[in-house]
């Protein structure tokens, strides 16, 4: 087996973990971060396939504006009003 080889096995078993753990998340923002890691390592599994469009397309699209489309959701969702005051771990502790 040769170095490239490992990598591309690698890569495919770190997209499988990945999908998993979104999935299997219960935390929102871990859930989109490994969303937005999953769309880049799939980017890179693109490039490794030598289909360089879709993997602009899947780094840009699916990771980039949907990403971000998915953190704005949830600042909006779970983020509270827009005149409430938030306590820095510095004041909880106080």
């Amino acid at each position: 087996m040769t170095a490239v080889g490992a990598f591309d096995i690698l890569l495919c078993l770190t997209l499988i973990w990945l999908a998993w753990q979104v999935l299997a998340s219960r935390d929102p923002f871990r859930a989109v971060v490994l969303f937005i890691s999953f769309g880049m390592l799939m980017a890179l599994g693109w490039v490794r396939l030598q289909a360089p469009d879709l993997a602009l397309a899947e780094a840009a699209i699916g990771s980039g504006l949907t990403g971000a489309l998915f953190l704005s959701a949830l600042r909006k969702v779970i983020g509270g009003k827009k005149d409430e005051r938030r306590l820095d771990r510095d004041e909880e502790a106080q």
